[in-house]
C-alpha cells in the first residue's frame, strides 16, 4: 500500500486555507487599524482551519443534497416549506450565528469586539469562508445589505421591529434576508417591472409575479413594486419591506412556486415568488424605489465580487498543492515553465480582486464616515470589482481545475464546485454589460472619475516608484481614464466600449493598489506582479514575443517557509518596463 505522504494524487483537504495564505494577513496589517488586526488573528486561524476541512465537508455534502420544496401538508393545507439538509444548516450556524458575518457591521459584540466592525474585517472572514462554501454567502449578503438599506432608509417602526432579529447570533431567532427584484418580463430593465402595489392603510399590498429570488423563504426581502397609478418607467417603481410573517403571527400571503434547478449554488434555495395580496411596508420614498434599492444592490455587487475573489484564491491554492506535489516525468510540476507559466496566470488576477476587494471596503467605510469624494470612488470601485473580477473567475477555476488533472474533473474534488459557482457572478445583480455600463453611468453621473484619479495618484505618491516605471503607471491610467471620459461623454453612442474601459480602469486600479501595498509591505515581488498586471493587461504587447519565467517566478510559487512569498529586495529597485 502506498504511503498518504507519497501518494501520486496530492490531497489538500485538511489545510489551514488562512495559513496556506500568508499574503492575506500581511495585507491585513495595511487594511484594518492594528488593535482590531490583533483581535481577528485566532478567528482568522479558526475559520481557516475549518474552510480547508470541515466546512469544505459540509459544502461537498450540500451541494450534492440540494434543498427541497413541499408545497402542502400532508392534511392538504397550502404550506410551503422548503427542507435544507442539514450539513447546509450547519454551514448557516457558522456563518450566521458562530461568526456573526452578516451582523458585524452593524453592532458591536461580534466575535467579541465592542463596535461594529469595518467593511474591511467583514470581508476578510467572509473571503475564508466563500473558500469552503459559496451558495450561503448570498443569503450572508442579502441579510447585511437588507439591514443596510432598512436602517438608511427605513421608517424608524420597521427599523425598530426587525433590527434586532437582522444582527441577532442566536440562531433559532435571527432572521435572514433576500431581494425579491427579479421579474420574467424585466430582467435588467426595472423600469419594466410590473409587480403592483395597492395601499392598505399603513401598508401596501403586492400582487404579481417575481421570477428568480434567493433565499425565497428569507424572514424579510426588499420587493421592487409599482405603486397602483404610479407612473410607467423607473419613476413609478418604490421599494418595499416584505415580511415572511405578519407582525400578529400569521403567515403572509405568497407563494413559493418552485425552486430552480441551478448549475451552480446548489446549495441554497433559489425560487419562483407568486405575490398575492401580500402586506408589505413601503422604504423610503415613493417612486425613489430604484435609487434606494441601488444601495443594497451595490453593496451585494461589492459582495460578489469578494466571493469571486475567494473562489480565485482557493482555485490557486488547490492549484500550488497539486503544483508543488505532484511529479510527472521524474520532475515536479511546479518546475516545469509551462505550469510556472499557468500558475502565474492563475495567481495574478487572484491578487488583483483580493487588492481590489480590500481598496473597495476602505472606500465604503470613508464614504459612511462622510468623507468627501468617498462615495463617487465607492460608486465607480463597486461596480468596476464585480465586472472583472468575476469574469476572471470563470477562467482561473477552469485553469486550476486542468492543474489537476483529470481527478479536477471529478465532482468529489472541489474543482468542479468552483468552476460551476464561478459563472454565477457575471449573472447575478447584474450582468456584465449591465455592471460595465454602470462604470460609465458612475463616470457620467457621479464625478466618479476625478475621485477615481485623485485617489490613485495619491496611492502612487506613496508607491516609491523609479521614475520611468511612474511613467508608465501614469500613462496607463491616463489612457484608461480618457478612454472611459470619451465613452462617457458619447452618451450612449460609444456603449460598445463600455467593456474596454472597464477593463483597462480595473487593471489600472488593481495594479496601482498592488504597487502601493508592495511600498508599504516592503515586498519586491508584489511589486513586480503589480508591473505584470500593466503589462500583460494594460500595455501594447507583441504576439510573437515570447517571455521565458523569470527567474524569481519559482520563489514567489514556492516560498520559503513562513516568508509568503516575500523577498528582501526593495520594491523599488523593481523595474520591468
Amino acid at each position: 500500500m502506498t504511503s498518504a505522504s507519497a501518494h501520486p494524487i496530492p490531497d489538500a483537504r485538511g489545510t489551514n486555507l488562512y495559513a496556506a495564505d500568508p499574503a492575506l494577513g500581511a495585507l491585513l496589517e495595511l487594511y484594518l487599524p492594528a488593535d482590531l488586526r490583533r483581535h481577528l488573528e485566532p478567528h482568522l486561524q479558526r475559520l481557516g482551519a475549518q474552510a480547508g476541512g470541515r466546512l469544505d465537508e459540509l459544502a461537498s455534502i450540500a451541494d450534492r443534497h440540494p434543498p427541497t420544496l413541499s408545497l402542502r401538508s400532508r392534511t392538504g393545507l397550502d404550506e410551503q416549506a422548503i427542507h435544507k439538509h442539514p450539513a447546509y444548516v450547519e454551514l448557516e450556524r457558522v456563518a450566521f450565528s458562530e461568526y456573526g458575518l452578516a451582523a458585524m457591521s452593524h453592532r458591536g459584540g461580534v466575535l467579541g469586539w465592542p463596535a461594529p466592525m469595518p467593511a474591511a474585517a467583514k470581508y476578510a472572514l467572509s473571503y475564508l469562508f466563500v473558500q469552503a462554501e459559496f451558495g450561503l454567502c448570498c443569503p450572508l449578503s442579502m441579510t447585511d445589505s437588507l439591514t443596510r438599506t432598512l436602517r438608511k432608509f427605513g421608517a424608524p417602526a420597521l427599523v425598530d421591529r426587525y433590527l434586532q432579529a437582522l444582527t441577532s447570533q442566536d440562531f433559532e431567532s435571527l432572521s435572514q434576508g433576500a431581494m425579491f427584484m427579479t421579474e420574467q418580463g424585466a430582467g435588467s430593465d426595472i423600469a419594466a417591472t410590473e409587480v403592483r402595489a395597492v395601499p392598505d392603510g399603513e401598508a401596501f399590498r403586492l400582487w404579481g409575479d417575481k421570477w428568480f429570488c434567493s433565499n425565497p423563504d428569507a424572514a424579510l426581502a426588499m420587493v421592487l413594486a409599482r405603486v397602483e397609478g404610479a407612473p410607467d418607467g423607473l419613476d413609478g417603481v418604490s421599494l418595499f419591506l416584505l415580511p415572511r410573517e405578519l407582525p400578529d403571527g400569521g403567515a403572509n400571503a405568497y407563494r413559493i412556486i418552485r425552486l430552480k434547478d441551478k448549475l451552480g449554488t446548489r446549495s441554497m434555495a433559489s425560487g419562483e415568488i407568486r405575490l398575492e395580496g401580500a402586506r408589505a411596508w413601503l422604504v423610503g420614498e415613493a417612486g425613489r424605489g430604484f435609487q434606494q434599492m441601488a444601495d443594497m444592490v451595490n453593496n451585494s455587487r461589492l459582495s460578489n465580487g469578494m466571493r469571486a475573489a475567494g473562489l480565485m484564491r482557493r482555485a490557486c491554492t488547490e492549484a500550488l498543492h497539486v503544483a508543488r506535489h505532484r511529479r510527472a516525468f521524474g520532475r515536479r510540476l511546479v518546475d516545469m515553465p509551462l505550469m510556472q507559466r499557468q500558475l502565474l496566470k492563475i495567481l495574478l488576477p487572484t491578487e488583483q480582486a483580493r487588492s481590489m476587494m480590500f481598496q473597495t471596503a476602505e472606500a465604503l467605510r470613508r464614504s459612511d464616515a462622510g468623507e468627501a469624494g468617498a462615495y463617487a470612488l465607492v460608486r465607480i470601485l463597486t461596480p468596476l470589482i464585480k465586472f472583472r473580477a468575476c469574469r476572471d473567475a470563470r477562467r482561473v477555476t477552469g485553469d486550476a481545475m486542468e492543474v489537476r488533472g483529470g481527478c479536477g474533473y471529478i465532482e468529489e474534488w472541489s474543482d468542479p464546485r468552483l468552476l460551476r459557482d464561478a459563472h454565477l457572478g457575471s449573472i447575478w445583480e447584474g450582468t456584465s454589460n449591465i455592471v460595465a455600463l454602470d462604470v460609465i453611468r458612475a463616470a457620467r453621473r457621479e464625478a466618479s472619475l476625478p475621485a477615481l484619479v485623485a485617489h490613485l495618484d495619491a496611492l502612487l505618491a506613496e508607491a516609491a516608484l523609479a521614475p520611468r516605471t511612474r511613467e508608465v503607471f501614469d500613462g496607463a491610467m491616463r489612457r484608461a481614464i480618457e478612454l472611459a471620459e470619451r465613452v462617457a461623454r458619447a452618451r450612449g453612442a460609444e456603449d460598445h466600449a463600455a467593456r474596454q474601459a472597464a477593463s483597462a480602469l480595473y487593471h489600472v486600479t488593481s495594479a496601482t493598489a498592488m504597487a502601493w501595498e508592495a511600498a508599504r509591505l516592503g515586498d519586491a515581488n508584489r511589486m513586480r506582479l503589480a508591473q505584470l498586471v500593466l503589462r500583460q493587461r494594460a500595455l501594447p504587447q507583441d504576439p510573437m514575443c515570447a517571455h521565458a519565467p523569470p527567474p524569481w517566478l519559482i520563489e514567489l510559487l514556492e516560498p520559503a517557509a513562513g516568508d509568503g512569498g516575500a523577498t528582501r529586495t526593495a520594491p523599488e529597485s523593481v523595474h520591468l518596463f
